[in-house]
């Protein structure tokens, strides 16, 4: 009775179990599904890694507004491997455009290097102006307006809106055009022709590309990796390349930095 009983049970199962093909049909829905949930989250951790470096990049500015009213100037950008300014001293810098000095700032977190990063774990890039021409004599003085110490009290208000020479533009498309170093008059591709300093992240493509063969080149990106006074900054894109673009930038006017020293009493 029971060897009886036990077969029935195993012809029961094996007439019950599911086929192969009915397996693999549950197997691909229940990827559907994970897949439809794990979309969203992505999406949630992207927007919060993007946030968390915008909010890198305010207090980026601030610290640099913050260094500028204490010393009369603005810091140099820091070159690999340090995150101290490149000197550490008034005057022209090492290179115009680098790495954001958060150790000269005082800034934390940073990386081994002494880095600021940003949620991908990427150093902050900076740029400054260099111009060192007084504007109304025509006269290169060889001492940065933005960089050296009383360059700022020295050149005026009337004359610092032409004293920087960063330039942020929509696209790299139309440089030759619209958007080059120095301005072409009636051009219309740039979001401001005289930012003062630039600070930016390379996104969260820049680790994922650093080892990609053949290297993958996006003209606007790489329009804000090399070392001229023009930068772009547009909607990040997912697009097909040669169009994606997730830097996110942002630039210190003139004006905010001289309103902040006036504030500080460094300008009379």
């Amino acid at each position: 009775m029971i060897y009886s009983n036990s077969m029935k049970l195993k012809s029961y199962i094996k007439q019950q179990g599911f086929s192969l093909v009915e397996l693999a049909i549950v197997l691909v829905i229940l990827g559907f599904v994970l897949g439809a949930l794990l979309l969203p989250l992505r999406a949630q951790r992207d927007q919060a890694a993007q946030i968390q470096t915008q909010n890198t990049l305010e207090l980026a500015k601030q610290a640099l507004l913050g260094f500028a009213q204490a010393n009369g100037r603005l810091p140099c950008p820091a070159l690999a491997g340090s995150g101290v300014a490149a000197p550490n001293a008034s005057g022209p810098c090492t290179q115009q455009v680098g790495f954001l000095p958060a150790t000269t700032l005082g800034l934390q977190p940073v990386n081994a290097q002494g880095f600021a990063i940003d949620a991908w774990n990427n150093p902050i890039r900076y740029a400054v102006t260099q111009s060192d021409v007084n504007i109304t004599t025509g006269v290169a003085t060889l001492n940065p307006v933005f960089t050296t110490s009383n360059g700022v009290n020295n050149a005026g208000i009337a004359n610092l809106s032409q004293s920087a020479n960063l330039r942020v533009c929509a696209s790299s498309s139309t440089f030759s055009t619209t958007c080059s170093a120095p301005p072409i008059s009636g051009e219309n591709n740039y979001l401001v022709n005289n930012a003062v300093a630039v600070i930016f992240s390379t996104g969260q493509t820049e680790a994922l590309e650093a080892n990609t063969l053949p290297a993958i080149v996006r003209p606007d990106e790489t329009e804000n990796l090399d070392t001229d006074t023009v930068f772009v900054s547009r909607d990040i894109s997912t697009a097909a390349a040669p169009n994606e673009f997730d830097h996110l930038v942002t630039w210190i006017s003139p004006y905010v930095l001289y309103n902040a020293m006036i504030q500080a009493g460094q300008l009379h």
